[in-house]
């Protein structure tokens, strides 16, 4: 199992003004974690896309790029590209770039996105939201299957034998499916083979089983291997020394941000009761020790009949970027425990 983490460039709070400098150190401090993620062995990094005040990922393309000068060997990718509200061709041509700086490190997870902005910025209707997705994401497929391209849709002028450059090294690069809660986007992937990577920020991970088993059954029928429906799980998540230590440390932060998100989509606001129920053994919430952490992704994994890739989101609780270091040390240890774990299970069974 691949276990890595997926950021989404939280600011700063500035209470001074200087927003642009607390900005340029948010950056620098974040460029910095992922340089950690890389010296111990996790093997990815994802950015997310918002265009909102509290978040820095406007153009995570140009994140990951800095970060692949600075890296070595782990991989790069969105989470999620809103490509409802994006030019497919642009995002192809970012990712393939990305492809050639990181030298075959790059890979994108495409979405729906989870807020609303970014479709009256770039001059979208949200009525569209589900057309726009699945037009696009043809483009962007047939993009990726063809150096030159002849297309033709309804939000986008078609494309007559179209050459779209620069190709990237990876051939295919990975283009993963990011998925909520919705049935036909679990089918979508399936039927179209391309790895899923389901976000459960709430709730029990193992009422998405079901879902799970809809892309596999899709994917299937589809006629696409096994071994190509790859699952990965991205929930919200931070690790300190011991349980105690990392409620503490996230808890406020969470409570505080979820309850601020919650006004906007009409959630009740968050309490501890209702925080350690979502952080309870089949919670969503993976918040703990190295230990406990480590046997609650397993647990998930079993849940949802094995996943490929795990991440852990921490950008929702402002924590000090000491405590994000400190957190993406200890999840380093969690992978070689789930490691040791699935080899001593291979080897049994």
């Amino acid at each position: 199992m691949e276990i890595g983490i997926d950021s989404f460039a939280a600011a700063r709070t500035a209470n001074d003004g200087a927003n642009a400098v607390n900005n340029m150190r948010s950056m620098a401090e974040l460029l910095e974690r992922m340089e950690q993620a890389d010296k111990i062995g996790l093997d990815l990094f994802g950015i997310g896309e918002h265009h909102r005040s509290e978040f820095l990922d406007s153009a995570p393309a140009v994140i990951l790029s800095a970060a692949a000068a600075r890296t070595k060997r782990i991989r790069l990718t969105s989470a999620v590209t809103v490509l409802s509200a994006a030019d497919p061709v642009r995002v192809f041509q970012n990712f393939a770039t990305l492809d050639l700086i990181s030298q075959g490190r790059a890979e994108m997870v495409v979405g729906r996105g989870s807020f609303s902005e970014a479709f009256p910025l770039f001059g979208f209707s949200f009525n569209d939201y589900d057309d726009l997705f699945a037009e696009k994401l043809d483009l962007l497929l047939a993009i990726r299957t063809n150096e030159v391209v002849n297309w033709s849709g309804k939000f986008r002028s078609a494309l007559k034998n179209q050459a779209i450059y620069p190709r990237p090294l990876q051939n295919p690069i990975p283009i993963w499916l990011g998925v909520g809660g919705t049935p036909e986007s679990f089918v979508r992937a399936g039927t179209l083979g391309l790895p899923l990577m389901v976000a459960v920020i709430g709730g029990e991970t193992h009422r998405f089983r079901p879902l799970v088993d809809l892309y596999r059954q899709a994917g299937k029928k589809a006629g696409h291997p096994v071994e190509k429906l790859k699952v990965g799980l991205h929930s919200l998540g931070y690790v300190a020394n011991s349980s105690e230590e990392a409620v503490a440390d996230y808890y406020p932060g969470y409570a505080e941000t979820f309850t601020r998100i919650g006004k906007e989509r009409g959630w009740p606001p968050v309490s501890p009761a209702r925080f350690n129920a979502q952080n309870g053994p089949l919670g969503a919430l993976l918040v703990g020790g190295p230990e406990e952490i480590a046997e609650k992704i397993l647990r998930h994994s079993d849940a949802l009949g094995g996943i490929s890739r795990f991440t852990f989101q921490m950008d929702n609780a402002g924590l000090s970027h000491e405590k994000l270091l400190k957190s993406i040390e200890l999840i380093g240890k969690i992978k070689v425990t789930i490691q040791a774990d699935q080899i001593h299970t291979n080897h049994i069974h």
